[in-house]
């Protein structure tokens, strides 16, 4: 006779007559409504981290927006200061003005922007927030300290050598600022007054606050990837993307002044100022073309790579600024732009008489060329009317007819202005920017990131890129001088004074460059900041360095020489003050020298390509010598 067991409560007083089949049969519900409480907890420990991973992007772009406006406030304090000062001694403190406004378009709520563009001379990362501890999630027997019985060799069949260390997903990071002049790894920058008695050369670098203009990134590098477990990928190596959700753009210029530091001084506080301006009347808008996500639009098409690139802007005001400038330049100064209509300016054209005409068809767009344009020729415009509205030498006047330098047909028509000195500065400036923009918020200097080079030049300063692949230095500029067949041809009808001084160069009017800012008496023969603009797509890694230099330096050096001295250096700070120290031990002229060297993403490969600093190495050390001789003096 079969006898089931009877099963006993805790309570040796209480007899529960449960089988063994009926508590089998009440822990399989237990156990099933235990796996759906663990199925739903999982589902919403998905649905948090999906969450959290939006909010980190979401405190991110919030971190750079405080950034921004801390900034901001201190700026502001600052003004008030220098206000304060300027009401208790207004001698002080002399206020910039603008002789020639801009023509005012009311703008409608939604266009207008609440906080002016401002440049920041320091660029926003991503660092791990454990940067200055050892990170206590990190393996911990190091790879590389294993025994010699225990390694094993890399064969090549595995996606990454046995001694790579296992990348941290997870890690946190916080977003910081660095200032760009303090990243000596990424920048470089170096001057020297030579044996000149003041230094005219000056230079500028930082982050502009302006729309992305780079190429639209392939599909590759738009899919969001992910880690382990659904977690986002890291994002120590991508740089953080500014208030509009843009990569941010790099800019660096150099300025090389003559008859003084003035406009130069001018330039390399106001010129950015003034292209991050125009973007903003022109009402640009990214290239990149995201939605409100920060996501790229499905029914947007990728770039096919086509030339120039046109970007979404307000094309009606567009034309009515591009229209009234030309207009301000035939009126007010006369001669050489009198039928002058810039070549980028696709918004106007030319009427019978030369005069601006506006377009019936408009374009769709503007390309970022048309906007670096018209920010040139808008700043050389007011630094020349402030100047000529200014007083001259009295001394020099003697003997001449009255209002013969004022370009501006007589004194009472233009207000009086404060930019530069008291007294009227008849030198100018040469001018060489470089403006970089990445299509991911990864920096250009990574070896893996693409990005789009824009260079605009005027005058004679130089810019130079190395090829990682040959290591030949590539110049991007062409100088402005009165030989050159396009500049000669170009003010031939205006310039009839073409010399060639004792140097055997030639000179127009006295004046060595045919484009430059400034030169108040030279402009009605065509003396012009017309910038030479070119744009250069870099593919990863392809070039290892810019080089942005004064004439101190491209005069006393060829552009191989520059680029092999920086090849030989460790770090871009390094390169440059190389460049400076041996331009001026081997020059002749002692002129202003000044370098700046930007790491791109084929650095670590600079010497690799071609003989790498070889190829000068021997004529180096050669004019080394030269310039060291004690029988130098005598020759």
């Amino acid at each position: 006779m079969a006898i089931e067991k009877l099963y006993y409560a805790a309570d040796p007083g209480s007899l529960q007559e449960l089988t063994r089949a009926d508590v089998v049969k009440q822990l399989q519900i237990r156990v099933k409504a235990t796996q759906e409480r663990l199925e739903e907890v999982e589902a919403a420990l998905n649905r948090c981290r999906e969450y959290s991973a939006q909010d980190i992007e979401t405190i991110s772009r919030q971190r750079v927006r405080i950034l921004d406006l801390e900034d901001l406030v201190r700026k502001q304090k600052t003004t008030i200061s220098n206000q304060s000062k300027a009401i208790a001694d207004p001698k002080r403190v002399r206020m910039l003005q603008s002789t020639i406004p801009m023509p005012i378009f009311p703008l409608t709520p939604t266009q207008q922007r609440p906080i002016r563009p401002e440049f920041h001379d320091y660029f926003v990362t991503h660092l791990p927030s454990s940067s200055l501890h050892p990170d206590p999630r990190a393996p911990v027997n190091s790879f590389y300290k294993l025994p010699r019985s225990a390694s094993v060799p890399h064969t090549g069949e595995s996606s990454h050598p046995p001694a790579s260390f296992q990348p941290l997903v997870d890690r946190e990071t916080t977003v910081v600022r660095i200032p760009l002049r303090s990243a000596k790894h990424h920048f470089g920058a170096s001057t020297s007054r030579g044996t000149r008695p003041e230094n005219e050369d000056t230079y500028q670098a930082g982050v502009i606050d302006i729309p992305a203009f780079a190429k639209r990134p392939p599909a590759s590098l738009t899919i969001k990837r992910s880690g382990a477990n659904g977690i986002p990928a890291t994002r120590e190596s991508q740089g953080a993307e500014t208030a509009s959700g843009d990569p941010q753009v790099f800019y660096f210029a150099v300025f090389d002044g003559h008859g003084g530091n003035e406009c130069s001084t001018f330039l390399q506080h106001t010129l950015h100022e003034y292209i991050q301006d125009s973007a903003a009347t022109f009402e640009l808008q990214s290239s990149l073309k995201k939605n409100r996500d920060g996501h790229y639009s499905k029914d947007t098409e990728p770039s096919t790579g086509d030339l120039p690139i046109l970007q979404d802007a307000n094309s009606q005001r567009i034309g009515e600024l591009e229209k009234h400038l030309v207009r301000d330049w035939r009126t007010l100064v006369g001669g050489y732009f009198k039928r002058f209509v810039p070549p980028h300016f696709s918004h106007i054209g030319k009427g019978a008489r030369g005069e601006p005409k506006a377009l019936s068809d408009l374009p769709e767009g503007v390309t970022i060329e048309e906007v670096l344009e018209y920010a040139f020729l808008r700043t050389d415009l007011e630094f020349v009317s402030a100047q000529a509205a200014k007083q001259g030498d009295e001394l020099e006047n003697v003997g001449h007819p009255l209002y013969q330098d004022n370009i501006l047909y007589g004194r009472d028509r233009t207000p009086s202005l404060h930019i530069g000195g008291a007294k009227r500065f008849k030198g100018g400036s040469t001018a060489s920017v470089a403006l970089i923009s990445t299509p991911t918020p990864t920096p250009f200097w990574h070896p893996s990131s693409p990005s789009s080079l824009l260079v605009s030049h005027v005058g004679d300063t130089r810019i130079l890129l190395c090829s990682t692949e040959t290591g030949d230095a590539i110049p991007l500029t062409s100088n402005h001088h009165p030989s050159s067949p396009i500049e000669a041809s170009r003010l031939r009808r205006y310039a009839t004074t073409f010399v060639t001084d004792s140097f055997g160069e030639e000179r127009m009017s006295g004046l060595a460059n045919t484009r430059a800012f400034g030169d108040v008496q030279s402009k009605r023969i065509g003396v012009s900041a017309e910038p030479e603009l070119r744009r250069i797509e870099m593919a990863p890694a392809e070039y290892s360095f810019l080089v942005l230099m004064s004439d101190g330096i491209s005069g006393t050096l060829s552009d191989q020489e520059v680029v092999d001295i920086v090849k030989e250096a460790r770090t871009p700070e390094q390169g440059s003050r190389d460049v400076v120290n041996f331009a001026n031990e081997v020059t002749k002229e002692g002129d202003n020298a000044t370098c700046l060297v930007v790491r791109l993403g084929g650095w670590e490969r600079r010497l690799e390509g071609g003989l790498g600093s070889l190829g000068t190495k021997e004529s180096r050390e050669w004019r080394r010598q030269e310039a060291t001789d004690p029988r130098r003096s005598r020759r």
